[in-house]
């Protein structure tokens, strides 16, 4: 990594606590590793050498600070990104930035990886420089860059907006129906089927309850898979 690559202040503050995690401060000065930014004189935008002597004085392995400050390139200060249809989650979103090309020992091995994350065998596919592994909507994009390769994982749920639609469709056929038999001059409980609107209304309520109550959980265990991936990814990569 060029040490001319400036962290900002999130950055920084993230680098020093992964690093005070990976290895707790053992410094006298009682000076915390995530205010050491803070201190005066300390520029705002600070690289990675400037970092390892600020965690050196606090007592943190400035080796640590070097695994977060990669970390942050491959992506993770960001870790994951979700795609929303009516403020539900629809899909889910990983970029990780890989710094170096991956060979095609280092690939297959990341696609076992992939179907031990995901417990899915899905399938490879090779275009050119670029690499495909895909289980239904669940897919990881090996593309080329400037300095190697990233990887690209994206998952989504493509039969929420319908069962969303079929569901207030559904809803509003039992509205329309009550109202008709509301105003009808027959007596409902003769020969009209009143529990036919009821019916209709449960019937579409449940469609939009299962999005909505089953949707944040699909979405929270997805991201902690590609979360898991990026960190099996890093260590396969390591020389």
């Amino acid at each position: 990594m060029s040490t001319e690559r400036r962290f900002n202040e999130q950055e920084t503050a993230y680098i020093l606590e992964r690093a005070a995690a990976a290895e707790p401060a053992a410094s006298d000065d009682g000076m915390s590793p995530t205010s050491a930014d803070q201190r005066p004189g300390v520029p705002q935008g600070m690289t990675l050498q400037q970092l390892q002597d600020i965690a050196a004085e606090v007592g943190l392995n400035t080796a640590a600070v070097s695994a977060a400050a990669q970390s942050i390139e491959r992506g993770d200060l960001v870790p994951t990104q979700q795609r929303t249809y009516a403020g539900l989650p629809v899909g889910v979103t990983r970029t990780i930035e890989l710094g170096r090309a991956v060979t095609d020992a280092e690939w297959e091995r990341m696609v076992v990886a992939l179907r031990e994350t995901f417990q899915a065998r899905g399938t490879m596919v090779t275009e050119g420089s670029l690499r495909h592994w895909s289980n239904g909507n669940l897919q990881a994009l090996l593309e080329p860059t400037a300095t190697g390769h990233r990887l690209r994982l994206q998952t989504r749920k493509g039969d929420t907006g319908l069962m969303i639609g079929i569901g207030v469709g559904t809803m509003l056929m039992g509205g329309v129906l009550g109202i008709a038999l509301a105003l009808s001059s027959t007596p409902l409980h003769t020969t009209h089927p009143w529990w036919l609107p009821t019916l209709f209304g449960a019937v579409g309520l449940a469609l939009i309850a299962r999005p909505v109550f089953t949707l944040p959980t699909w979405a929270r265990t997805r991201a902690a898979q590609m979360e898991q991936f990026a960190e099996t990814a890093a260590r396969i990569l390591k020389p």
